[in-house]
């Protein structure tokens, strides 16, 4: 893994900042060693996120340096913002990092190489610009072919009741528990984040022409399932199938050919994020679900996002929703996902013995 430090820009603790969050809870692909953030410099990421690593936060580029003997080899852009233009208030932190020859990595749609000066810069110091989001030529596009029948493992799709609630960070959580006790399990990137936390299959949904979108699902899982022979697939899903302003999920659900549905909630969000003024509220857990499986998949499990909860708070409301639904309703970051791990199994068993069958 290559050291790497974020950029945030004031804004570590907004809601656009889930790039960063996501990797100072883990990466497989770079090691974090710092945050440049001016607004919350001198703290730790430990202080302000759940299960964040102890990432030290920094007022500038130049402060990083003097407290570091060795240098970052990339900075990263951990911003997610609407539209996805690179922030006025990052550039200057960009044009810092290529000075001292750090690559930079962008996840968000306007992409580096488009920016005359930052081309220059970058070249003038032997710095490469990674652009994420840029979208593959024709010839490296899938369309759907129907070969997703001959996975023969178990495929759940983690869905969403509003996009930002946390579903990459679930299916996170349940692949590195069953990996802690022995059970091979693969989660499919569908986001720039992912990406950066090292999972190895999967592809950018929201930079992917629409024709392509179930292709490009299809094939990751294949992929993936051919090469490294997981016991179980988790795909991470995007935005909600009711999210007026981008709606997504039954690709996972149909193209995937899903074998059960994770449904991430955020309990205090009545709004879509960012239209509290669209007369369109989220749809409670009990209609969402009703929504899924009409598609002819059950949902396995509810997983609930506490932001701006107490633990007791949400604790008592994952008993309640549980005795309403009858299924299991967890906290993942606080209560881990132990709790489901007998139901993938079986999952896994069942698909076992079907395989051996043919």
């Amino acid at each position: 893994m290559k050291d790497a430090i974020i950029l945030t820009g004031g804004l570590f603790m907004s809601a656009y900042a889930k790039t960063a969050h996501g990797l100072c809870r883990g990466s497989e692909r770079f090691h974090i060693i710092g945050v440049i953030d001016e607004k919350f410099a001198g703290m730790n990421a430990s202080q302000l996120i759940p299960s964040a690593r102890e990432i030290p936060i920094y007022e500038s580029l130049n402060q990083f340096n003097l407290a570091n003997s060795e240098k970052a080899a990339y900075c990263i852009l951990g911003i997610a913002n609407k539209g996805g233009l690179i922030p006025e208030l990052l550039k200057p932190l960009i044009i810092d990092c290529l000075k001292e020859g750090i690559h930079v990595v962008n996840g968000l749609h306007q992409l580096l190489s488009s920016i005359p000066d930052f081309v220059h810069l970058a070249q003038e110091n032997n710095a490469e610009l990674i652009d994420i989001r840029k979208p593959k030529s024709f010839e490296q596009l899938h369309f759907w072919s129907g070969k997703i029948r001959n996975v023969k493992c178990p495929k759940i799709a983690v869905l969403g009741t509003d996009c930002a609630t946390g579903k990459r960070t679930t299916s996170r959580i349940l692949v590195k528990a069953l990996e802690q006790i022995g059970i091979h399990a693969e989660m499919i990137y569908t986001g720039q984040t992912g990406w950066m936390q090292g999972a190895k299959y999967g592809f950018i949904f929201d930079s992917t022409l629409n024709d392509f979108i179930s292709g490009e699902l299809e094939h990751a899982i294949y992929q993936c399932y051919t090469e490294v022979n997981p016991s179980i697939i988790f795909i991470e899903g995007q935005s909600s199938l009711r999210n007026p302003s981008g709606p997504c999920g039954s690709e996972h659900i149909l193209s995937a050919g899903a074998d059960g549905v994770i449904l991430q909630i955020l309990p205090k969000r009545t709004h879509f994020k960012g239209m509290d003024d669209y007369p369109a509220l989220i749809p409670s857990a009990e209609e969402e679900i009703k929504l899924i499986e009409m598609y002819g998949v059950k949902v396995l499990a509810v997983t609930v996002n506490t932001e701006n909860m107490s633990l007791a708070e949400a604790e008592s409301y994952a008993v309640a929703l549980e005795q309403h639904l009858k299924i299991p309703v967890i906290l993942p970051l606080e209560q881990g996902v132990s709790r489901l791990i007998p139901n993938f199994r079986q999952l896994i068993e069942e698909h076992e013995n079907i395989k051996h069958q043919y």
